[in-house]
This record gives structure tokens, sequence and C-alpha cells, in this order.
């Protein structure tokens, strides 16, 4: 369903648009059992959400977006993470690829899929889990596509398919993205309620496209993570705006990241209620706050959370200015520098599982119990801690490969 409202001050400022994310923390901590069970955020809160215009912060002014910057959206899914992780991810996952469609797709492709209301919000799931068969002016696509966070309130799908002729086998090489409008595709109900271990709000549903068509323009070759060199893409020419340059590994980790530093600082919200509530176990029994044990947990909690934060905020600016020395001044946007990000985004969700995990442990078993929000936000970071790019051992090797040229980085050697 399109929106039909939000606020569009022309004025707005991004710390007001944060602050707007700040003020919805209490509904949001009131409504986490049910968006657990539910799969995804209620419907209550995705108006708050349009109402805020939240999924246009990175959306072109052109086409009915604020057209703020990337640390401006990581903050934003901060806090809104902060008051629930699974909404934040799923938030978060279905309004961040507006920068990927406004930088890789034609004119025409925006101009279509934003249609007259500058409605968009969309996950990208970048495995290519279908096939694309080349048909007249388009393809026909095919797939079940895993873990498509944000879903359940998308307008549009966007899948990694590999070009297939018809009667032919997939082959090694060539991935396009596919964006497909709501109404062509199926969301299946297997998320929520327990199926996964935590990020149960997530809305992180699977998605089935069946002969579906999809015209040629609502596709772009998916060497977002490979091109090189990039200094000009069609949003670039288009907006004006060197943040629509499009590189996506090191934005990508920032969407996931963000959410983990909003749960890490939930978590520590939590741990400072339980300091203020309750005593210690064993002798002499004290408010756990007066504890030298609460409080050391407390303050190395702290400290990480906090750096966690400074390096996701970091990684933001940089980001930016990548983008626009690559436009100023000619430096390109490697995909060395690309993956820097990733990898640096790594030491971030490390922090914020390790603060989270020391938070939980020295909490008292209590925190423990189903429906304890500790409890919760321990689950929620597991989930992220087994994401795939999450895993610094396995990718490191990548990335200093990339550092020295002996490879093109994830799905481009």
């Amino acid at each position: 369903m399109r929106a039909t409202h939000r606020d569009g001050d022309p004025n707005l400022t991004p710390a007001a648009m944060i602050a707007r994310a700040e003020a919805l923390r209490p509904l949001l901590l009131e409504q986490q059992d049910e968006a657990e069970v539910r799969g995804y955020y209620s419907e209550q809160i995705h108006q708050e959400f349009l109402q805020a215009g939240f999924s246009r912060i990175l959306q072109p002014r052109r086409f009915g977006g604020y057209e703020f910057d990337v640390p401006t959206f990581f903050k934003v899914m901060v806090e809104i993470s902060r008051g629930d992780p699974g909404t934040g991810w799923c938030l978060c996952l279905g309004s961040g690829h507006v920068l990927p469609l406004a930088s890789h797709y034609s004119e025409q492709a925006q101009k279509e899929i934003f249609g007259p209301d500058g409605d968009f919000r969309a996950p990208h799931r970048a495995t290519p889990n279908g096939t694309a068969t080349p048909v007249s002016d388009g393809y026909l696509v095919n797939g079940v596509w895993d873990y498509c966070s944000g879903i359940p309130y998308a307008t549009h799908f966007m899948g990694t398919a590999l070009v297939t002729p018809e009667g032919q086998e997939p082959p090694p090489g060539k991935m396009i993205v596919v964006v497909v409008p709501q109404g062509s595709y199926t969301m299946l109900d297997d998320w929520g309620d327990g199926t996964t271990l935590g990020l149960q709000a997530s809305g992180s549903h699977s998605v089935v496209l069946k002969d579906v068509f999809v015209p040629s323009h609502y596709t772009a070759p998916f060497d977002w993570l490979s091109a090189e060199p990039l200094t000009d893409t069609p949003g670039l020419r288009l907006h004006g705006n060197p943040m629509y340059l499009g590189r996506v590994a090191g934005f990508y980790q920032g969407e996931l990241v963000s959410v983990q530093v909003g749960a890490a600082k939930a978590a520590l919200d939590e741990y400072e209620c339980i300091m203020k509530t309750k005593k210690t176990l064993l002798p002499p029994r004290v408010q756990r706050l007066e504890h030298l044990d609460s409080q050391r947990s407390y303050g190395m909690a702290m400290g990480m959370i906090d750096a966690a934060e400074a390096i996701l905020m970091q990684v933001g600016e940089k980001y930016m200015t990548h983008c626009r020395k690559a436009v100023e001044e000619g430096i390109p946007f490697t995909v060395a520098d690309d993956m820097r990000l990733w990898g640096t985004l790594q030491q971030a969700g490390r922090l914020s599982w390790e603060a989270t995990e020391l938070l939980f442990r020295t909490a008292s078993s209590g925190a423990a119990k189903k429906g304890q929000r500790l409890q919760r936000y321990f689950r929620d970071l597991a989930m992220y801690r087994g994401h795939v790019s999450a895993q610094i051992e396995e990718l490191a090797p990548m990335f200093t490969k990339v550092q020295f040229g002996l490879s093109k980085g994830l799905f481009g050697d």
C-alpha cells in the first residue's frame, strides 16, 4: 500500500530527524513483545515511521526525499534500534536500499519506481537466489529469496538474480538486481513467533517470484561491489550528489551495525535499570548500583558501546568523503576503500556484541527469563554475530587480497 501521508517539511534538519527517532523509543519498548510474535512492527508504528519520513532520509529531493547523508541515516537507525532491535533491523533494511536505487538505475526507472508520491521501501537480497531469463524488453524472473528483511511494509522487492537463457543452467557470471513492485511477489509466512533465536521482529520473510516479467530498465548489473574504477553512475548524473555513486559493501554493513549499536545501547539501558532496582545475591547485600562488580561491568560495556558508535559514525563520514573526493577531486572510490569500511565496521559490531554479552552474563540469571528485555537484546545480537558479513576471521583474507590487488572482492573474481 502506498503511503498517504508524511511530513514533507522542506526545512527539516538531520538533528530534528534524529530527535523524531529518539521520541519513539517509549512506544517501541512498549510493543517489543507483540512485534516478536507478529514477526514485524505494528501498523501503528508503521504510520509513525511514515509520518517521520524515515524511509526518505537518503532519498533524492527530486523524488520526494530529504537527501540527507549516510551518518544521519545510521544515527536514526541506532535510535530506533535502541527502542527495539528487531524493529530497527526491519526499518533499516527496508529503508536503506533507496541509496543503490537512486545510484544505479536510469532516470526513467526512478521516475516510475518512486512514482508521484515518492513512496519507496525495499529489501535487497544480495545473494543470487533467482534466475532471470531474457525475453523481449526484459526478463522472466523466478526464485525464492530468504531473509528479505523489511518486506512486510515494502513497496518493492530488490533481488539479485543470475541471467540464465532459457533451457540452460545458471552461468557463473552475469548478475542483475531486479526491482519488483508490490503485488508481483509473494511474501511467505516464515518469520517471527520463535522461528529463529533472535531478531524475530525484523520482518525477514522469504519472497517468491514465479514467472514475473521485469522490464529491462527495472534491472541493473550487480557490480556495485566490484566495479573499478567508480567515478560515475546514472544517479550521480541525475541528482548531482556524490553520495549517489552507490558503493554498497561498507554501507550495507553499516546498516547492520547501526542496529547492533542501538541494541547494545538498549542493553546498557536495561542494565542500568537492573542496577537501580536489584540487590546483589551474596552478602553483604547492597544495591547493585553501589557494588564494584556491577560498576565495573557497566563502565567497561559503556566504553565499548561508545567506541562502537564512534566507529560507525566515522565510517559514515568516510563514506561521504570517498564519494565527494571521487567526484570533486577525481580520486576513485575503490573496491579496496569499500572493503576497508566493511572491515572497520566489523569491529564496531564485535564491540557491540562483546559489551552486550558482558552485561548479560553479569546481570544475574533473572535477565535470561523469557520476556526479559536483556535476554531479547542478547538474542538479537547473537543473530548478527552469526551473520556471514560479521565473520571477521573468514572475511579478513578477502580484505587483505583486495588491499594488495590480488582479488576484486566479493562476487568480483
